[in-house]
Order: C-alpha cells, then sequence, then structure tokens
C-alpha cells in the first residue's frame, strides 16, 4: 500500500538541501507529527548524514515494522519540521528532545542509540 505524506512534492521548499539523507518514521511524513526526538549516529554510507527523526510517540513494534519509516532528504524532513534545522550541524552523538509544548528542543545527556 502507497504511503499517504501530508506533504506534496511541489510543497518542499529548499530549507535544509545538501545535507543527505536520513531516516523518519511515519509519524512525521504521513501522520503530521513534530519531530519529538532527533539523534546523529555515524551514517550508514556516503549519503547518510546519520540524522534519525522521530515524534517521540513510537513503541518499540512500531519501530521493529520496516513499513513504519523510511529513509528522506534532510530537506524533505526539514519541511515537515522547520524546527530542526538550527540543529542539523550537530555532531554524531548528538541527541535532542522537544521541550513540550514549544518548537525548542534540549540536549539528551542519559541516551544512546541501540546497537545493531
Amino acid at each position: 500500500m502507497a504511503k499517504k505524506f501530508r506533504l506534496k512534492a511541489e510543497d518542499i521548499k529548499p530549507l535544509a538541501t545538501g545535507r543527505g539523507a536520513c531516516f523518519a518514521t511515519d509519524m512525521i511524513t504521513c501522520n503530521g507529527k513534530l519531530v519529538g526526538f532527533m539523534y546523529r549516529e555515524a551514517p550508514d554510507g556516503p549519503e547518510d548524514s546519520g540524522w534519525r527523526f522521530m515524534a517521540g510517540l513510537e513503541d518499540q513494534d512500531y519501530m521493529d515494522d520496516p513499513a513504519n519509516h523510511d529513509v528522506y532528504d534532510v530537506n524533505t524532513i526539514a519541511n515537515y519540521d522547520p524546527s530542526i534545522v538550527p540543529l542539523l550541524d550537530e555532531p554524531e552523538g548528538s541527541v535532542f528532545e522537544r521541550t513540550p509544548g514549544t518548537k525548542n528542543f534540549r540536549p539528551v545527556t542519559d541516551w544512546a542509540p541501540p546497537e545493531d
């Protein structure tokens, strides 16, 4: 079944171009939720930025289903939530969560990405 994205391709503006690919969940791209949790790990390949974006509402069962997330250009996710743009130059190992009820993010220091 084809995904129904909240934004059309023609609605995507150049907000964060040239940053490579990222991982994002359907909670953001299809359900229209803002990014609630983001982290940057070592890239999986030359096109990968290392950024991973989630709404913060996804449970393990949701994340375990590959149909619930995909690879996108970072610019695409910046169009879904422009508040991520100021953080996109942060280094590998950076982790941020949205301060509830705001467009602001705060650093997270007590979390690490899952091991593959």
